[in-house]
């Protein structure tokens, strides 16, 4: 792709600068929308916005999402338990559904887009200029997070997302047409050029024209994709609208960025003096509430790097100029820690240990007073699924205008599907015994470790034997207050499992299920 430069652009007459450009701007734009990891992560991206945070469903839907992907399960829960994070749980967070109680749903949210862009950009050719680009996006999302916080707008956390993908264009040139990267720092650095208008020359638009089309590209919500377009030079006023809030808060976030990837001590420095001259009132931001953020902004990208395993570059990019900024430079990310050995059924050998865990976490969510019958229950049904290696997990209740017991919530693999299926009347239709009837009257805990058992097989109801033809093992957990029976976790694999549950599991499992109980008692 080549570009033209800027003497060359000088001579060059207005038609054919505006053809040389729009060819620089549509191949790049074919060449990071049309890859094949490119599409996937903005699919990626707009599943994780499009989720809802108004409800439960919201927060089952955004857990499932992280549980999908073992990495990023890791990092979230790293996260919740780092320092800034560690004092507030009191106890090691150890599942999804207690990162999002305690880190938040939004937080949780933007912190997993934060991460879909670390793991699909940083690239190891560019090292250097890639990962200074990913540290500013990063961080201009957590000052988006504050400035969220202090504002009255309602959805104001999408704030946090608008500032995240401020710095995609640059980003972007940076990774995928890091030559022209260099073209453009080479023309703001000579100081008669913004980065924006060194952009425009050399890429025939902008960054922030960049970054709108990729995000409208990939579907994002207006709301954000506007969020994007530069501000007016010189001193802002507040902002009329939410809309504008964002706007301003996106170009705030990445000048915070910025700075502070420059200025070891930005409290009091000319730079800072200059934010407030351009956003003070805009925001009525005076010094020490900036100083403030500043502080903040630093505590949290520490937790946020320390969460990812986030080292600093042991080799400078040998085509840069300069040194690295001052903050961390990020790393090559690992896949997460080692994982523990696992029997041949799925099931790890240290569930134990992870149930004890999962029994902690619970224990502790409810102590907090504010967990509602849901969170537990969603705790609880991901603690059993992850401990004991499950392929599908889910947590039926009565339907009583249908006269049903039907699948709520669900993890694993084809859940959407499974989930819509799993249901069956609340008293025995047709001849024969059925297994899990015959659990909630006894209101027994079973574990199936044989479903293909003739004894175990004559008792499975039919309509299990057509959802679940595969289900090798399987345990059914009956919920039952006093003598209602309200319903029971369901959970199975596509092995056997002839390890079995030994007592001490068992016992943790039913202290789990006891939180369940003791949740729906008090609701």
């Amino acid at each position: 792709m080549a570009a033209v430069p800027p003497a060359a652009a000088a001579a060059a007459s207005p038609i054919q600068d505006e053809q040389a450009t729009r060819r620089v701007r549509a191949a790049l734009m074919q060449k990071v929308c049309g890859e094949e990891e490119m599409f996937a992560l903005g699919s990626a991206v707009a599943r994780v916005i499009e989720l809802a945070s108004s409800d439960d469903q919201g927060t089952h839907d955004l857990a499932y999402f992280v549980l999908s992907d073992l990495a990023l399960t890791q990092r979230i829960l790293r996260l919740s338990n780092t320092v800034q994070y560690r004092t507030v749980a009191g106890t090691v967070v150890t599942t999804v559904s207690r990162a999002i109680a305690l880190l938040g749903f939004d937080n949780v949210k933007t912190t997993a887009l934060a991460m879909l862009l670390v793991d699909t950009l940083d690239n190891g050719a560019h090292a250097g200029a890639v990962r200074a680009e990913l540290e500013a996006s990063l961080c201009a999302s957590l000052v988006g997070r504050e400035m969220a916080r202090l504002s009255f707008y309602q959805g104001a956390e999408e704030a946090a997302i608008g500032a995240l993908f401020k710095n995609l264009g640059a980003l972007l040139v940076a990774s995928h047409e890091h030559e022209r990267y260099r073209e453009i720092r080479q023309i703001a650095a000579a100081g008669k050029h913004t980065p924006a208008q060194a952009s425009q020359l050399i890429l025939g638009c902008s960054y922030d024209t960049l970054s709108a089309a990729v995000l409208a590209e990939w579907k994002i919500p207006d709301v954000i994709v506007r969020a994007q377009a530069a501000l007016p030079a010189g001193t802002l006023k507040v902002a009329a609208n939410r809309g504008e809030w964002m706007r301003q808060v996106a170009s705030f976030s990445l000048d915070v960025a910025r700075l502070l990837a420059k200025v070891s001590d930005p409290a009091g420095s000319p730079e800072a003096r200059a934010l407030l001259a351009r956003y003070g009132a805009a925001f009525e931001l005076d010094a020490a509430g900036l100083d403030q953020l500043f502080a903040n902004v630093a505590e949290g990208m520490q937790g946020l790097m320390e969460s990812m395993n986030l080292q600093p570059l042991a080799i400078p990019e040998p085509d840069e100029g300069e040194g690295l900024p001052n903050v961390l430079l990020l790393a090559t990310l690992d896949a997460g820690e080692e994982e523990a050995g696992a029997h041949p059924s799925g099931k790890p050998k240290n569930a134990r240990e992870l149930l004890l865990a999962g029994v902690q976490d619970v224990t502790q969510l409810r102590a907090g007073g504010t967990a509602r019958l849901n969170d537990v229950i969603l705790a609880v049904l991901e603690t059993l699924y992850s401990a004991l290696g499950f392929r599908f997990a889910t947590v039926c209740l009565k339907d009583a205008r249908q006269n049903l017991y039907r699948a709520r919530v669900s993890f694993g693999e084809d859940h959407a599907r499974v989930q819509a299926g799993f249901s069956f009347p609340v008293s025995a239709n047709g001849p024969g015994r059925d297994l899990f009837l015959l659990a909630l009257e006894n209101d027994a805990d079973l574990m199936i470790s044989d479903a293909a058992s003739p004894k175990i097989r004559e008792l499975l109801p039919a309509w299990h034997r057509t959802l679940l033809p595969d289900a090798k093992s399987f345990i059914v957990l009956p919920l039952v207050v006093g003598k209602a029976r309200l319903g029971f976790f369901y959970a199975d694999r596509a092995a056997v499992a002839p390890e079995g549950v030994p007592p001490d599991e068992t016992a943790l499992i039913r202290a789990l299920k006891r939180q369940v109980l003791a949740a729906l008692a008090a609701g």
